[in-house]
């Protein structure tokens, strides 16, 4: 079953693992209720913070926590057998149509979406991470961090992990 679910969700995703996001919330949440919407932000979270794949991650740490070991092997190749498959049936023919106009306007139409596709799931964890006028000011300040300052993510990571351990503590204490 789950390799299955990742393997349908793998196949209709373009864009990377951010864009599966939509298809694994309304799957794994909504559809089969596996998880609770927190978990799947927390593990998206834990997810984003490890080397590798995100959507490799994500698809790992779904699985491991519905069926222990073997859920997480089954969920990370159905996770990448469709795009295993895709890119191996393209190096075999991509020689014969990279230069047909038709496939380049296929893609030029792709890339506004993939990026709808990220955006929206983007707004969705907003929302759920309760993300408001008061505390907008964090992911804001730790995106241009990294974008325009380039500052690692390693760095914001880790600074974020701190501030929250010690606001926990100085709530917890107070």
């Amino acid at each position: 079953m789950l390799f299955t679910t990742f393997f349908r969700i793998g196949l209709f995703t373009i864009g990377g693992g951010y864009a599966m996001i939509p298809l694994i919330e309304a799957e794994v949440v909504d559809r089969r209720q596996w998880i609770c919407r927190e978990d799947l932000l927390d593990l998206m979270a834990v997810a984003q913070s490890c080397p590798g794949v995100f959507a490799v991650n994500i698809a790992i740490f779904i699985g491991y926590k519905i069926r222990k070991t073997p859920g997480a092997i089954a969920a990370a190749l159905g996770c990448v057998m469709p795009s295993f498959i895709i890119i191996l049936a393209i190096a075999l023919f991509f020689h014969q149509f990279q230069d047909n106009p038709w496939v380049a306007r296929a893609f030029r139409g792709i890339r506004p979406c993939a990026v709808a596709l990220i955006a929206a799931p983007t707004f969705k964890m907003a929302r759920t991470a309760r993300i408001n006028r008061y505390n907008i000011w964090i992911p804001a300040a730790s995106a241009l961090a990294i974008w325009a300052l380039g500052v690692s993510p390693i760095w914001v990571i880790l600074a974020a992990g701190l501030s929250g351990f010690l606001y926990g503590k100085l709530l917890h204490d107070a």
